[in-house]
């Protein structure tokens, strides 16, 4: 429905105003079923369900604006996730808890980026998370190139056939945006030059550097897992 300003002109802000109403209503409604599941759970209800609702809930809360709040339910939903071996649950509760922007925000980030490159999940998430981190870097960090250069890894490593092509026209793309905002790279030539001299092109070289980016942002003793366990865990094959 359309309504007139006072200059005579159409304007279609009842209707923003109105679904914003209705995006809000919406997202009560999710927070007020979730608290009624949590309730309803018995005392020996498997954990793992707990935390995939604290999960919803924290979403929920996010699109409410109650940064606080999502972060605090996320956060239980990842310890839960981590003890349960839930990796790309974990992942997904990290980038909420991302997105909170809580001052420990950028720290949960780091969290999600080394499960999401250490573990085989969805590539599709990792490359989400990895993306987060060309974000926040600035333009002249051979940081955000180490990201893009691990994206684009992980995507042949774990695509599969229907997907590969597109994700990897998605990474290559951020690895030629990163390289020109890095080094004002134009040409194809020049992307190469660019990834032998940040040697971008060898696994062996940048993984470790990824590696050393994440504990750049959580320090070697803020990390809420022990890494060498979690590794342990890994799948053989």
């Amino acid at each position: 429905m359309m309504t007139k300003d006072n200059t005579g002109n159409e304007s279609d802000s009842v209707v923003e105003i109105s679904g914003d109403e209705n995006a809000a209503e919406f997202l009560q409604n999710e927070v007020e079923q979730c608290n009624k599941k949590l309730s309803e759970l018995s005392e020996d209800a498997d954990l793992s369900d707990k935390a995939k609702i604290k999960l919803d809930l924290a979403n929920a809360l996010l699109g409410l604006n109650k940064n606080t709040e999502a972060w605090n339910e996320a956060k239980e939903a990842f310890n839960i996730f981590i003890e349960n071996e839930l990796w790309a649950q974990a992942v997904e509760a990290c980038d909420i808890l991302y997105q909170t922007d809580q001052p420990a925000s950028i720290i949960a980030l780091a969290h999600g980026v080394w499960l999401s490159v250490t573990y085989p999940i969805d590539p599709e998430h990792s490359i989400v998370m990895l993306n987060y981190i060309i974000d926040e870097t600035p333009n002249d960090s051979d940081g955000a190139a180490v990201a893009a250069a691990t994206a684009h890894y992980i995507v042949g490593l774990r695509s599969d056939n229907e997907t590969h092509d597109s994700l990897s026209f998605l990474t290559t793309n951020m690895i030629a945006k990163v390289a020109q905002r890095h080094s004002d790279v134009k040409s194809q030539d020049a992307l190469n030059f660019w990834l032998e001299k940040l040697e971008l092109k060898d696994p062996a070289v940048f993984l470790p550097r990824m590696g050393m980016v994440l504990t750049a942002i959580v320090g070697e003793d803020g990390w809420w897992f022990d890494r060498d366990t979690l590794r342990e865990k890994l799948p053989v094959n």
